[in-house]
């Protein structure tokens, strides 16, 4: 029963959270300067009778509280819009999922594995040169912004070293996807490794280490089997949410990489003034981060009552 008030009350918050995101990112689309139908006719102007039957298939003179409305409800139906020359955004969608998913959990696992084991290598050797290094590398890999990371990554690893390609999906899996995702994993590789550090020092000091090394337990067994399962436990609630966050950086990268995925769909679409484009894309991204978010707290509250009554 608390259960499912649980699970009730975080439904009705997740619904407050994505009714608000939405909402600012629907309004700051359509108040962005210029008119997206005018921009149809490039160099050339629309006749103005044109213009004006455009701007009334798409609602663009009504007010921007009943244009919100009416988009979410066709949301409801699985309709993320139509774009302005006729195409339904989930059609231009589909087309790019696929490099997106594979970029994304490339990065993921890139991360997750790099990253467990670095913190675990710093944790069991706190204080020491490796676990000052792995700090300081990861404060330096969120100090810098994803862009420069990934414009640097190009240069030394694909025209000075050219041991990768630095544009395209021409080469297939893994080649073409090894550097944008790995350019993409080192923000969350350095969170995980942070997370499972303080994870291993805070097990290898609770009270049931200490007795299993009172009983003589060799070291390995004590770190393979108990440390690495009880530490692993909170890192395993970041990881999972944070293949939300994996699609919404891989935007950034596919632009920078031109991989012709959802990022780079959204590019073209800021940059044409598409803006069922920009709406549709982004409440996606935004769906799958709350699902993965609701889903973690959901598991996480079904496993351990005392969540619930947080």
């Amino acid at each position: 029963m608390r259960f499912a008030r649980a699970a009730g009350a975080r439904l009705i918050e997740v619904g407050i959270v994505f009714l608000g995101v939405t909402f600012i990112i629907y309004a700051m689309v359509w108040a962005l300067p210029g008119d997206p139908i005018a921009a149809l006719g490039g160099d050339r102007p629309l006749p103005a009778a044109v213009v004006a039957e455009l701007r009334r298939q798409f609602h663009l003179d009504d007010p921007l509280l009943l244009q919100y409305l009416r988009y979410l409800g066709g949301l409801f139906t699985g309709d993320l819009g139509t774009t302005f020359d006729g195409v339904p955004v989930a059609d231009r969608m589909a087309a790019r999922w696929p490099v997106t998913i594979t970029l994304a959990i490339t990065a993921w696992v890139i991360e997750v594995v790099l990253g467990v084991l670095l913190g675990l290598v710093a944790g069991l050797r706190k204080n020491s040169w490796i676990d000052r290094g792995v700090l300081l590398t990861t404060i330096l890999a969120t100090s810098i912004p994803i862009f420069v990371v990934a414009v640097g990554a190009q240069l030394i690893f694909g025209l000075q070293l050219k041991w990768l390609p630095i544009a395209g999906t021409t080469a297939g899996w893994p080649t073409a996807y090894i550097l944008p995702a790995a350019v993409i994993a080192i923000f969350g590789l350095a969170a995980i490794a942070r997370l499972m550090r303080g994870s291993v020092i805070d097990t290898l000091q609770s009270d049931f280490v200490r007795t299993l090394r009172a009983k003589g337990v060799p070291r390995r067994t004590i770190v393979g089997t108990h440390v690495m399962r009880n530490s692993v436990s909170p890192v395993l609630t970041f990881v999972a949410i944070d293949l939300g966050y994996l699609l919404g950086g891989a935007v950034v990268v596919e632009g920078v990489f031109n991989l012709p995925g959802i990022g780079q769909l959204l590019f073209t679409a800021i940059r044409t003034h598409e803006g069922p484009t920009v709406v549709g894309v982004g409440t996606t991204l935004i769906l799958i981060f709350l699902a993965l978010s609701l889903l973690v707290d959901l598991v996480n509250s079904a496993l351990d009552p005392r969540i619930r009554h947080v």
